[in-house]
């Protein structure tokens, strides 16, 4: 990690001891720069080789009507690929911890506010929708879906270590081409600060030259350490398919478990717009 980067750490709540505030604080929001990892991996805004969105569902909103009687809801906002900025997880949870004290007249204004104060930050437009619990039977987040095509989770491999691999990606593809979704619930990177484990599945569409599945998952298992941010890991998985098996459609889509009331899924694809499933059985 490189000085601006650890001046970029440093300075977040992450990994450190914090008040909880019981008023609207939404100066408890903090904004991480993409190109933390995107200049890493050669991406600048002009260059990148993706489109899609971060979804971060949230299972823990509550705020007080107009007499104080605590109301919940549940819901989620959409971050454009496009932005310039992430939001930190733990101040997003510190900063929804700040309107459980505080009145709104519904449920529709809670979500206008935190779509303002996330679009200030993000400098972007973020997409905002909460919903009462009494809605639910209507919200599509409480389905329970199962990725498209072949797991390969089952595949017999050998592990020698843990450390991240791209290079095990090299040589893997065959002249045969096929247009082919896989997936693994085998997913496990750390917190780039705190070292917390983050479980997920990821999805994986291809149209292009056959990409060995033994292979894959062997690459999918090196991240078993790797110190990233989740839409760092989706972004470097989608460059390093693209470097080593270049193959002409790609999509990679991670759903991880939640923490925290959080839980955050990444999706880039170079020629889809709508990630194709919601809520897994994990989350």
């Amino acid at each position: 990690m490189n000085t601006s980067d650890q001046y970029i750490i440093k300075d977040l709540v992450l990994g450190k001891r914090t008040e909880y505030k019981r008023s609207y604080s939404p100066d408890l929001l903090q904004a991480i720069p993409r190109s933390l990892n995107r200049d890493k991996l050669g991406l600048t805004d002009s260059t990148l080789p993706f489109s899609g969105y971060d979804l971060w569902n949230l299972y823990e909103i509550s705020y007080l009507n107009s007499k104080h009687k605590p109301q919940v809801a549940v819901g989620y906002f959409t971050v454009p690929h496009s932005s310039p900025f992430i939001v930190e997880s733990k101040s997003l949870k510190l900063y929804l911890n700040s309107i459980n004290f505080t009145c709104f007249d519904s449920v529709d204004d809670v979500a206008s506010t935190i779509k303002q104060d996330l679009s200030s930050l993000l400098h972007a437009d973020i997409k905002v929708e909460l919903f009462g619990l009494l809605e639910q039977q209507n919200i599509k987040m409480f389905d329970i879906h199962h990725p498209n095509g072949t797991c390969i989770d089952g595949i017999d491999i050998s592990v020698s270590d843990f450390d991240y691999n791209p290079n095990l990606l090299i040589d893997s593809t065959s002249s045969t081409s096929i247009t082919e979704e896989l997936y693994s619930n085998l997913m496990k990177s750390n917190c780039l600060v705190t070292g917390q484990p983050d479980w997920g599945t990821i999805y994986i569409k291809y149209t292009g030259n056959k990409i060995a599945h033994e292979n894959l998952l062997k690459y999918i298992v090196s991240y078993r350490n790797h110190n990233e941010f989740h839409e760092m890991c989706v972004e470097r998985v989608f460059c390093d398919l693209m470097k080593f098996c270049k193959p002409q459609k790609l999509t990679v889509y991670a759903r991880y478990t939640r923490r925290g009331g959080i839980d955050i899924n990444p999706f880039r694809s170079n020629f889809e717009e709508n990630a194709p499933f919601d809520r897994l059985i994990r989350q």
